[in-house]
């Protein structure tokens, strides 16, 4: 896929790229009725290589043409696969210059492929610093305003954390995975991260725990209120395809204690 494009927008700098990208796609499943809730898009080199490689070449001359791409190659990817669960897509803030004008891209790869835009979510992270709170906001109100659904990755490892919250409520909270890692052995991890999925709860928030790679983690995290989960305990990303889910690891682990007891 060559990525000779111009994306046009006002005020923006760097607009053209010569850059080759592809995506990888990993599911975000929910464990209550084991479905695919989305799937989200990873870069890639044409080659397969990995997300570092091409955000290696991404500087400030260039952020906001490779946002732009980014966007449009995981719309468009999506509909040639025929996904039929939501899209995650990651886009970087602090390439946004102006928020309804730099949506353009996306809403016009949506309207070509046939992509619905209600299942179209972009996610942040929340560790991409923005001094502009303010403008983060604006940026999420205007996403959610166009039809979008908004999301923070990565919570709880930036710099953000509630106050993000406090000042705007996101569709989606992707619990970032250093919360989740062991947490079937970590008192204090549980206590937090139920804590987190009960604030979910009251302000309407659905509430993702990526990152989830054992049984065990999983068993927790769905006594604890949370049902999507991402990781490789379900499936790993898969270069250009959606790849098989392994819904069964759970039921294995409760066979197994059922079995021991």
């Amino acid at each position: 896929m060559t990525s000779e494009l111009d994306f046009g927008c006002q005020g923006c700098t760097g607009a053209h790229l010569d850059l080759d990208i592809s995506m990888a796609f990993q599911p975000i499943v929910d464990v209550a009725d084991r479905s695919v809730f989305a799937h989200e898009a990873l870069v890639r080199g044409i080659d397969g290589a990995p997300a570092a490689d091409m955000l290696r070449r991404v500087n400030d001359e260039n952020r906001y043409a490779f946002d732009q791409l980014c966007r449009v190659r995981a719309v468009e990817m999506a509909a040639a696969l025929g996904m039929t669960s939501m899209l995650s897509i990651n886009f970087m803030p602090n390439a946004v210059y102006e928020p309804s004008r730099c949506l353009r891209t996306t809403l016009e790869a949506a309207l070509r492929t046939g992509f619905p835009v209600e299942r179209i979510i972009f996610e942040t992270t929340e560790d991409e610093r923005v001094e502009d709170a303010a403008y983060l906001k604006q940026i999420f109100a205007t996403y959610r305003a166009q039809g979008f659904k908004t999301a923070i990755d990565d919570f709880g490892a930036g710099y953000a954390g509630l106050n993000l919250l406090a000042d705007f409520q996101p569709d989606i909270v992707k619990i970032d995975m250093a919360l989740i890692r062991g947490i079937d052995r970590d008192r204090a991890r549980q206590t937090i991260v139920g804590a987190l999925a009960a604030v979910g709860q009251l302000l309407g928030i659905r509430v993702i725990a990526e990152g989830v790679e054992e049984a065990r983690e999983a068993l927790v995290l769905r006594h604890l209120g949370i049902t999507l989960m991402q990781g490789y305990l379900f499936a790993r990303p898969a270069f250009e395809a959606l790849p098989p889910v392994d819904f069964d690891a759970l039921d294995r682990l409760l066979e197994a204690r059922i079995e021991a007891a």
